[in-house]
């Protein structure tokens, strides 16, 4: 039987929160702080145009994340789903007048101490089912 971590809605919301501003975050000393603070040492972010491995990994994309939308950044859209180590929630990418560029779902897995082990990250919608 795998252990449960034990985390309430807000220290997942406080974890899931940092992890977003620090995907946006110009400042790479600030950067790594949220980050360092979401994520597990060896935690993983795979989005579909890239991947980064531990909270310097992830802080890397930003740079090239912030090239293609700056002065963007992300707004949680949806409450969090949980259950066990997993989650999942929506977002849009924004700019400074709150228009999204880009919107989507993130599935996450955690580690035992609550710290985001894993998020795989869709972009747009989740498709319909054809009958």
């Amino acid at each position: 039987m795998t252990p449960m971590t034990d985390l309430t809605t807000h220290d997942l919301t406080t974890t899931v929160d940092a992890h977003l501003a620090g995907y946006t975050e110009p400042d790479r000393a600030q950067r790594l702080e949220l980050l360092g603070s979401a994520w597990a040492p060896d935690g993983r972010l795979i989005d579909p145009p890239f991947d980064g491995t531990g909270p310097e990994g992830i802080a890397d994309m930003v740079d090239v994340l912030l090239e293609h939308y700056p002065a963007h950044h992300f707004v949680r859209t949806t409450a969090i789903d949980s259950h066990h180590t997993f989650a999942r929630y929506g977002w849009d990418l924004v700019d400074g007048a709150g228009t999204a560029a880009v919107s989507g779902y993130d599935f996450v897995e955690l580690d035992d101490d609550g710290r985001l082990l894993r998020i795989v990250g869709f972009f747009g919608e989740i498709p319909e089912t054809s009958a």
